[in-house]
């Protein structure tokens, strides 16, 4: 495996022992697939932060511990690795921790490997659980700065959340879908990825308290737990079309929107008003192809920024400041798309 990086700098970036970094770059048995995983993933990282900063001055070794479909962790390591210059001249390092779905026992292992390892901050985007509540407090016991992404946990130890107003968002919704149904007659479907995030239910209850004052002749068929999926969501929003045959617009809180269309097409139904969250990947080109009427979009790169600024000021890196204001929500549709 070629590389230029010292052992030891692949093994902090891997959070392996550098003996067990030198088995891997050298052949040796004796190690398992998943850990050569681990120090290939981490001489990719090292390769990809290589362009964007000289490894030099001050390090801040961050780590970012998501449960999130793939199509938005990957749009979260991009906003990271775009904004890594602007940190100058502080040096920002990033070990990675993805994970689309899986018991909530897994992400608490990892939290908990991180505090017994040690870093200089965490941001966290995970099920507002009392176990992960409880892993959070052991991180900040152990002097390592939390901050929530996106999604808060607001009765944990964290110190700060960065995102937008998760409520407003939802009523922003709302007010649109309104709007753009009209007097057409017809049902609403919203869809949450999973019940246990804080953002999501959030939105449902600006969504649902907004469409209650203003259009309470529509009902809200709503359905969870397709953890943003295609392979779940599909079959979900499937049983709900076939149970309700006044279904015409949806609200989609947790993403799987190419499934969700996929199922109104294959039932020969059309979805009038379809309202997403995020530019990922997905998004982005369901948007140009006019299949989605608007994304509730909020700028990655500046809270991922916004993020590491809140963990260096707590290293006393930068200058104390006041906590961060909701990130603001853009209401992007095909004809105001941000450039690629």
């Amino acid at each position: 495996m070629g590389h230029p990086y010292p052992i030891r700098e692949i093994a902090r970036q891997a959070g392996l022992s550098e003996a067990t970094v030198d088995r891997v770059l050298n052949g040796r048995g004796g190690v398992r697939e998943s850990t050569q995983r681990e120090v290939r993933q981490a001489v990719a990282d090292l390769d990809r932060q290589r362009t964007q900063v000289r490894l030099v001055g001050r390090t801040f070794m961050i780590d970012i511990v998501m449960q999130a479909p793939e199509r938005f962790t990957t749009a979260v390591r991009a906003a990271l690795e775009a904004e890594l210059p602007a940190l100058h001249p502080a040096v920002v390092r990033s070990r990675f921790h993805f994970r689309e779905t899986g018991p909530v026992t897994e992400l608490v292992a990892t939290l908990d490997r991180i505090a017994r390892r040690g870093s200089q901050g965490v941001i966290v985007k995970a099920p507002d659980v009392p176990e992960i509540t409880a892993a959070v407090g052991r991180l900040v016991a152990a002097g390592i700065p939390v901050v929530t992404l996106v999604t808060d946990l607001p009765s944990s130890a964290r110190l700060a959340y960065v995102g937008i107003d998760n409520r407003a968002a939802g009523a922003t919704a709302a007010y649109l879908m309104g709007q753009w149904l009209g007097d057409r007659p017809g049902n609403v479907l919203t869809s949450l990825s999973s019940g246990f995030f804080r953002n999501e239910e959030e939105r449902e209850m600006g969504f649902r308290g907004a469409m209650r004052a203003r259009h309470p002749e529509r009902a809200l068929v709503e359905i969870t737990e397709g953890q943003g999926l295609d392979a779940t969501q599909y079959d979900l929003v499937r049983d709900a079309l076939r149970r309700d045959a006044d279904i015409r617009a949806v609200y989609s809180i947790g993403g799987g929107n190419i499934a969700t269309l996929r199922a109104f097409e294959d039932l020969g139904r059309e979805c009038a008003v379809f309202v997403a969250h995020d530019l990922d990947h997905d998004n982005t080109r369901l948007l140009r192809e006019h299949r989605l009427s608007c994304v509730l979009h909020h700028d990655l790169r500046q809270d991922m920024q916004e993020a590491c600024r809140t963990i260096m000021r707590t290293h006393g890196a930068l200058p104390p400041a006041t906590p961060p204001l909701p990130s603001a929500i853009q209401v992007v549709t095909p004809y105001n798309m941000p450039p690629r």
